[in-house]
Parts: C-alpha cells; sequence; structure tokens
C-alpha cells in the first residue's frame, strides 16, 4: 500500500487540520476535532448537520458553508460519528431556530444521530436512502444514503438559508429524497489506511455492480462490459424504481469514487443523458465529478433526481463551500 500519511492514527486528524487551514475563510474546526463549522453563523437561521465515516470526501465537510449545511462530524475511516460528536457541533451552530440532520441510512449513522436527536430539543431528522443496488446490506436495514444525499444537502441548505423553518425543511428533504435514486460500479477496491490492502479483491476483467460506498457488495459480481452496457443497466433500475415520476425536468448527477478520471465521468454522463432522454427525462441540470467517494476506488454512480420549478430554483441557488461554489 502507497499513502500520503505519517502514521495511521493521525490521518483523519492531520487532514482535518489541512482541510480547515486551506478553507479558513469560511468554515473552522470544533474543539477536538469533533466537527467541522461554518465561520460566520446566520442567526435565526434553521442548523443544518451531517456526517459520516471520513474516506467519502468531499463529504460532508466539503459541503459546509454558505447555501449547504452549517456543520458536519467526521468519523474515523467509514466509521460513523459519535453521539457527543453531533451534540456538540448542534450546541456550536444552533442560532435558536432549531437543527436537521441529514442522516445516510446507515445503521450506525441512524442509530448515533437518532441518539444526539433524542438528547437535544429542536431537532428532526432526514434520513436519505436514495440507492436502488440492494434492499439490505452488510451497513443498512433498508437501502443506502449515497450520492444523493448531495443533492438533499444543497437543495435544503437553500431552502435554509432563505429562512424555511424547520418542519417544513424537513418535508422538502424528504420530498428531495423520495425522488432522488442512484446506483454505483466499482472497477477496483478502496484501500482503508488501517488495513493496508484492499477492501475486496477483483478481479482485470470484473466489476462489482450496485457497490455500496464503504466497498459492501453490490447486486453481484459481473465481467466488465462496455460503459454504454453498464449505463443501461444502472438507468434500467433508477428508471424502474421511480416509475412514473421519471418524467419531466431533472438533474442528472454523475460521482466518481475517487480514483476514476474526469474524462471517464463525463463518457459515462454522455451514455445516462441519452438513456434518461430516451425514456422522458429531460436533463435541466447537471453535475459530474468527484463529489461522495470511497477513498481510492476506481468507479462512479449516476444519480437521478426529479426537479420542479421550486427544487430547480434552490439547486440553482448561490452555495459556497469547500467543494461546490456558484452564485456567489
Amino acid at each position: 500500500m502507497k499513502k500520503f500519511m505519517n502514521s495511521v492514527d493521525m490521518v483523519l486528524t492531520e487532514s482535518l487540520d489541512g482541510f480547515a487551514a486551506a478553507h479558513a475563510d469560511i468554515l473552522m474546526l470544533g474543539e477536538e476535532h469533533k466537527f467541522i463549522r461554518r465561520k460566520m453563523l446566520k442567526p435565526g437561521k434553521v442548523a443544518l448537520i451531517s456526517g459520516g465515516g471520513s474516506g467519502h470526501e468531499p463529504l460532508h465537510g466539503g459541503f459546509v458553508g454558505h447555501g449547504m449545511l452549517d456543520a458536519a462530524c467526521p468519523g474515523q475511516v467509514f466509521t460513523s460519528p459519535t453521539p457527543d460528536q453531533m451534540l456538540a457541533a448542534a450546541q456550536a451552530v444552533d442560532t435558536g431556530a432549531g437543527c436537521l440532520f441529514i442522516v445516510k441510512n446507515y445503521e450506525g449513522d441512524v442509530m448515533n444521530f437518532e441518539m444526539a436527536a433524542e438528547m437535544s430539543d429542536g431537532v428532526l431528522q432526514v434520513v436519505t436512502n436514495d440507492d436502488v443496488a440492494v434492499e439490505n446490506s452488510s451497513y443498512t436495514t433498508g437501502r443506502r444514503g449515497v450520492a444523493g444525499t448531495l443533492v438533499v444537502e444543497k437543495i435544503v441548505g437553500a431552502a435554509a438559508e432563505h429562512g424555511m423553518a424547520l418542519p417544513a425543511l424537513k418535508a422538502l428533504g424528504d420530498r428531495v429524497n423520495d425522488t432522488t435514486r442512484s446506483m454505483g460500479v466499482a472497477l477496483t477496491s478502496g484501500t482503508v489506511p488501517a488495513a493496508g490492502k484492499p477492501t475486496f479483491d477483483i478481479g482485470d476483467g470484473e466489476m462489482e455492480f450496485g457497490v455500496g460506498i464503504h466497498g459492501e457488495p453490490g447486486r453481484r459480481r459481473d465481467r466488465l462490459k462496455s460503459a454504454d452496457a453498464i449505463v443501461e443497466e444502472i438507468c434500467a433500475a433508477i428508471l424502474g424504481d421511480l416509475d412514473e415520476r421519471a418524467k419531466g425536468s431533472a438533474l442528472l448527477f454523475v460521482n466518481g469514487f475517487g480514483g476514476t478520471p474526469l474524462m471517464e465521468l463525463y463518457l459515462m454522463y454522455n451514455s445516462a443523458r441519452r438513456v434518461f432522454e430516451q425514456h422522458g427525462v429531460t436533463v435541466t441540470r447537471s453535475l459530474v465529478g468527484t463529489y461522495v467517494t470511497s477513498l481510492d476506488m476506481a468507479g462512479c454512480s449516476i444519480t437521478l433526481s426529479m426537479l420542479d420549478d421550486e427544487l430547480t430554483e434552490w439547486w440553482d441557488a448561490p452555495v459556497h463551500t469547500a467543494a461546490l461554489r456558484w452564485g456567489v
């Protein structure tokens, strides 16, 4: 294993120190590295807090800032943050309007965020479960929350920035999650620093279809196929799950898992856009890049999120974070 690090025990701490220093104009670290928070808080605004295991960067810390999250809690690699991290984050960024937790549907995340919510006042939660690959996995009961979490954080973050109240923000987050679907495919495994070897073995001519963002198994191990064939199957699964809702305007988001060049991601986007538009979807907004990763895994996910005029307005609203910035 070749990685830039000084010691396994300090990888996360030193990475967070570097991240906070590089973006000191918009964010800061909480005490004991428990959370990342916006540098300037907006009084009277509902605070949005998310988090999860590290190794998925820029999710979630890269989405802290104007128009998205107020705080993010980083756990160790592929390990949920602890309830005391969420409590500390909520206390640091709640300016009086309450907090909304945005939680990916993984058992550790759900349990720990729920514990924090029970110990807090004025907290509601949105749980994302956009992955159509499998109904249950080694990490979840029910479908996994994956790249669609970014879409929820962006749209709800914009609405919160404009003063939407806590109950309405939860309803908005649930609505976005309900019409957002994703699936991924891996060509290689990622390597957890503490393990020192790939999470799973995969042959040169193989792919893991429907892989999770922790490297957990997907629908099946298959021989490597053409990009068009891979996209056709992913899009069919997404369209089949959305059913009659898969008509009209949509956001198409092609996300890299950490080891895939942009040239290939844009190729996958081109194929996916063609398939979706052949089935009555009009792609009116797009996002292509490396945003929800699995360390150094080669592969990508495709996310389709249906839009109406209101959701489009919130997606287009100004955002200024380490990983997403437009309109400001």
